[in-house]
């Protein structure tokens, strides 16, 4: 399994082979991606990105009206990389 560094990594270029745009910052405690998901994405894109995610200690959808679909992933990093432990909305930022 590659280090947290190059899976988080690799979930970017993933998103990024989709036409999406992925953000990726490092924190204290992980590395988080985000990627705005278009309305118009298909189905079959739809599924290989939460594929993509799915790869992370901890992902999930932020959907809003005004704001449109955010996915989102956290690879954790440092000594708790292998025990996924809590990560709330505070350590996504």
């Amino acid at each position: 399994m590659p280090d947290s560094s190059g899976r988080a990594e690799a979930i970017a270029a993933r998103l990024s082979a989709l036409g999406l745009t992925p953000r990726t910052e490092g924190h204290a405690r992980h590395t988080s991606i985000e990627v705005e998901v278009p309305d118009s994405i298909s189905a079959e894109s739809w599924r290989e990105a939460l594929e993509a995610v799915a790869e992370a200690d901890r992902f999930g959808l932020l959907a809003h009206s005004l704001n449109g679909r955010m996915l989102w992933a956290a690879v954790l990093t440092g000594p708790a990389a292998g025990d996924a432990g809590e990560l709330d909305a505070r350590d996504r930022s």
